[in-house]
């Protein structure tokens, strides 16, 4: 095996790895993630909806199981 001295590895590492070009994004995103934000709602599927009433009759059948689910959160 060839062992590269500090100068050959750099030059090894540019030819391997070309320049980035185009380090600005076309356009900014940071309005864009606000209004994302600012829009947002927490939506829940019908699956959380399943979930949460099967947690709340497992409370209701089964109290002991109370602080399972506590300790499962």
């Amino acid at each position: 095996m060839k062992h590269l001295n500090d100068e050959q590895f750099g030059k090894f590492i540019k030819d391997a790895f070309p320049p980035v070009t185009g380090d600005e994004p076309s356009r900014d995103l940071w309005p864009r993630m606000l209004r994302k934000l600012d829009d947002s709602r927490p939506r829940f599927s019908w699956f959380d909806w399943v979930l949460v009433s099967l947690m709340a009759l497992l409370c209701l059948i089964a109290p002991g199981a109370i602080p399972g689910l506590l300790y499962n959160l």
